[in-house]
């Protein structure tokens, strides 16, 4: 079955950098789109990044220059690159792909961003 297994999270300051890692295994990973998406205490889950199965990428406003994502095929991993953290990029980070309607999901990683 489908399983996406996040890591790489942790306590960072404002303005340093982490790179968060999704190990994906239960399918052929190289034909499929990849997101991130992250979830703040009290807030709605909001889509972070995405990328294609060709590579295209699309990012939120809020992290666009900052935030970067890419996929290893080889490896079954994608990843996402976040630089010059802010107070607000705290939040449970998931990793996520679609078969259709349906959403499939990892536990998540913590980043929490505090000085």
């Amino acid at each position: 079955q489908i399983q996406l297994v996040e890591s790489g999270g942790g306590l960072v300051q404002p303005g340093g950098s982490l790179r968060l890692s999704c190990a994906a295994s239960g399918f052929t990973f190289s034909i499929y789109a990849m997101s991130w998406y992250r979830q703040a205490p009290g807030k709605e889950r909001e889509l972070v990044a995405h990328i294609t199965a060709l590579g295209a990428v699309q990012f939120a406003d809020s992290v666009k220059g900052r935030f970067a994502i890419s996929r290893d095929n080889d490896k079954s991993t994608v990843y996402l690159e976040m630089n010059s953290l802010t107070i607000e990029d705290t939040a449970a980070y998931y990793c996520n792909t679609k078969r259709g309607p349906v959403n499939f999901w990892g536990k998540g990683t913590l980043v929490t961003v505090s000085s």
